[in-house]
């Protein structure tokens, strides 16, 4: 079976992208932040040999301008539904079988040694997740048994203390979960100072 990396992503367009970021840090800034992450992200996660990539984009309208974008990557709308449907829905089975690991597009410090770890730890748990400093998490991988879990990712609190907690307690009880590397992602001015020192040192 195939290893399935998922990127989620949102189009690198100006003004539309890192809105909470923008606002601290101004359009232009966050703009640039975003696309050179982005393309470094898919470049360095595409040449990798031991899993398949996939760019699951959004807005559906802008997966044209993603693919001219990322040509030679696998994309594809993430489709309707709030953020929970649309993870749980590439988590599920609209993918070939094969253990799934799902990360954003704005977490700078993600390696691929990071999901070589996620992958090797769903050889013997059913879930993997990794944690952010605000109460989310950067990743999330299944070994996608068939069928998917029901209620999987409903009703999580999302962008709070509460996520990686809520997403967790949606899996059945029977699931074996681990927690791996705490990484942050940049959201707004004093995560975007924190990321440019880190750079810097």
């Amino acid at each position: 079976m195939d290893k399935h990396l998922i990127i989620f992503a949102r189009a690198p367009r100006y003004g539309c992208v890192k809105k909470r970021l923008a606002s601290d840090i101004g359009k232009a800034k966050a703009f640039q932040f975003y696309r050179g992450q982005l393309k470094t992200l898919v470049k360095r996660m595409g040449a990798q040999p031991h899993w398949k990539t996939w760019v699951i984009s959004t807005p559906d309208a802008e997966a044209a301008y993603m693919q001219n974008l990322f040509p030679n990557q696998h994309i594809l709308p993430q489709g309707n539904g709030d953020l929970g449907q649309r993870m749980a829905r590439f988590l599920g089975d609209v993918l070939p079988v094969g253990p799934a690991v799902l990360i954003g597009s704005d977490i700078p410090a993600i390696s691929s040694n990071h999901i070589r770890k996620a992958f090797k730890s769903l050889d013997n748990h059913d879930a993997t997740f990794g944690p952010a400093p605000d109460g989310g998490y950067w990743m999330v991988g299944l070994k996608r048994f068939r069928p998917h879990p029901a209620g999987f990712m409903e009703n999580v609190r999302w962008s709070s203390q509460y996520t990686l907690a809520d997403t967790i307690s949606t899996l059945p009880k029977t699931f074996k979960v681990k927690l791996l590397d705490e990484l942050e992602d940049v959201d707004d001015g004093p995560s975007y100072s924190r990321w440019q020192q880190i750079k810097t040192n």
